[in-house]
């Protein structure tokens, strides 16, 4: 119920300044219910932009009432997916991903409309001048693990298109090789554990004091079966199933850390940020 009345509250901002989201979540609509696949390439990236557009509008405070930059989990889903799709973007000019642009316009369209429904809190002065850099290295966490889910999902697809003999992604050729698949898969995982390791040392060090609240033990646990999953790669060789579900639990517990956490903040608690953390 109190979500109920949290979007009947909701207040639209301006029209003009909407308008790059509203206009991205139909490109997206179209890509999905598109009968043919000649023209879905253009419109994705024309929506891609616009998505970007409504990103920037939103976090620089242009897109609310009154000014001011605000966040909370909507924005966030909303940046991750757009670097996701901008990993696509360049991807998809040198392999086969076409099976990819409905699911991830899908994913676009969806957290377009959550960051217009969900806008966030207006951010508090950061409780230390290395929070901004502590949460650029989560967002970067967030959108290069969800990089390394696209292409895990991709070839989780492909190992069973293999056993059943069937073509490649596309249902035309052989798609991406699964070698150079897998590989793509865990530079976007290493580059991801970096980049994460980098953003839970930095809330560690400037965050006084210290608490283990839901955020940072999802947080934690996370790196730790990323960390897994590296390792067992390393010493054990991990590939197929048994890598990606590593890797989706994961990712999964990095999403209950921040996303779930704020979700139950903002949208069931209706409380603000509490200090200089994400």
């Amino acid at each position: 119920m109190r979500v109920i009345l949290s979007i009947a509250s909701f207040q639209l901002p301006a029209l003009w300044a909407t308008l790059p989201g509203l206009l991205a979540a139909l490109g997206y609509v179209a890509v999905i219910v598109a009968p043919h696949a000649t023209w879905r390439q253009r419109v994705l990236l024309t929506a891609w932009a616009l998505h970007g557009l409504a990103v920037a509008a939103h976090l620089s405070g242009i897109s609310e009432v009154g000014g001011g930059v605000r966040f909370g989990f909507a924005p966030v889903l909303s940046l991750t997916a757009w670097l996701v799709l901008a990993v696509y973007a360049v991807e998809s000019r040198f392999m086969p991903m076409g099976s990819s642009r409905r699911g991830l316009a899908a994913l676009g369209v969806l957290t377009v409309a959550l960051a217009l429904v969900f806008p966030g809190d207006e951010r508090p002065l950061a409780s230390s001048p290395w929070a901004p850099l502590h949460w650029i290295l989560g967002i970067a966490s967030y959108a290069l693990f969800g990089a390394a889910v696209l292409h895990a999902a991709l070839l989780d697809r492909s190992e069973r298109a293999l056993r059943k003999r069937r073509p490649g992604l596309d249902g035309q050729g052989p798609g991406i090789p699964l070698l150079q698949l897998e590989a793509l898969t865990f530079r976007f995982v290493g580059a991801g554990f970096v980049t994460l390791s980098l953003a839970v040392s930095l809330g560690v060090w400037f965050t006084s004091p210290w608490r283990w609240d839901h955020k940072s033990v999802f947080s934690v646990l996370g790196w730790l079966v990323l960390g897994g999953l590296l390792a067992g790669r390393q010493a054990f060789g991990w590939r197929g199933r048994r890598a990606t579900r590593w890797l989706y639990i994961g990712t999964g517990l990095l999403l209950l850390a921040y996303v779930g956490s704020r979700f139950v903040l903002e949208v069931l608690l209706h409380r603000g940020p509490g200090g200089g953390g994400l």
